[in-house]
């Protein structure tokens, strides 16, 4: 089973999520693919993700989380002993989205919600100072993301499967490119190595 956990503001509509959909649905696995909206508050989004997780084996189990989505894979890839592919995670999200505390808008609508400052306790309740069995992550980081530092991901990872990517920016608009490689780390055999 793949679990895709997008981004803040994001949804399940984003490029990523949406291509990496299409490609488990080319393998005939579109019943192994989830992608939730994620509620704003982060124990309430890591506990849907336990949820929708329950049952599956850590072996059979891959989170794919892009940038907060990423934070959110780390800390339950410790608790849960699955594998994670990181695409421009978020390291340090208490720090990086205090100034977000308010209302705002998602990016695929114009919906709007609150990010209230009791969530910036609930990320930092779920840091993982260090991973442990680095083979259980791959991390995809571009140098050219816009919002996010990629040394902080690379050094936040040590050990991991990794993938810098030269240029490109925090969507990683050229996500088709590596999508292949995400399956492949996930266990099911495109033939592509990670």
């Amino acid at each position: 089973m793949i679990l895709y956990l997008h981004g803040f503001r994001s949804s399940p509509q984003s490029f990523k999520a949406r291509l990496l959909g299409d490609r488990m649905r080319g393998l005939g696995l579109s019943h192994r693919y989830a992608c939730p909206q994620l509620p704003a508050s982060p124990a309430a989004a890591v506990q849907l993700a336990r949820d929708l997780a329950a049952g599956a084996p850590p072996a059979g189990l891959t989170l794919v989380g892009s940038s907060l989505g990423g934070y959110y894979a780390t800390w339950l890839a410790e608790q849960l002993g699955c594998r994670a592919v990181l695409l421009n995670p978020a390291v340090k999200p208490p720090r990086d989205l205090e100034k977000y505390v308010g209302v705002t808008t998602a990016y695929h609508s114009d919906e709007r919600f609150e990010f209230k400052r009791e969530y910036i306790d609930e990320l930092k309740a779920l840091e993982v100072p260090h991973i442990t069995r680095p083979e259980r992550y791959f991390l995809i980081a571009a140098t050219g993301d816009e919002v996010l530092d990629w040394r902080e991901m690379r050094d936040h990872y040590p050990g991991a499967a990794r993938c810098i990517i030269d240029g490109s920016d925090h969507g990683i608009s050229d996500f088709a490119l590596y999508a292949d490689r995400v399956l492949a780390f996930a266990g099911l055999g495109t033939g592509v190595a990670p």
